[in-house]
């Protein structure tokens, strides 16, 4: 298992938010949140975006913490990144 988080620090709605992601697949990220009651909501095409409140938790159940840096290298490396290009529909 690969799912990694950064640190809650991207301010929205009242609260900071983590990234989680798999450095291996999808449908590994998609199970991990699944298990762990992360709303599917929460997908932006390649992570989901989680609450600081749920942070702890997720680490405790298996997500490795990583920094932001980290994460976005192993996800481009896993091949998962979707670019900026195709976020804009380019």
């Amino acid at each position: 298992m690969a799912v990694l988080i950064d640190q809650p620090s991207w301010p929205a709605h009242g609260t900071v938010w983590s990234h989680l992601v798999s450095s291996v697949s999808l449908a590994e990220l998609h199970a991990f949140a699944a298990a762990h009651n992360v709303p599917r909501r929460g997908f932006d095409r390649d992570h989901y975006d989680v609450p600081a409140s749920s942070y702890d938790a997720l680490v405790a159940a298996g997500a490795q913490p990583v920094t932001y840096r980290e994460l976005v290298t192993q996800l481009r490396s896993s091949g998962l990144r979707v670019s900026m290009r195709e976020r804009r529909g380019l």
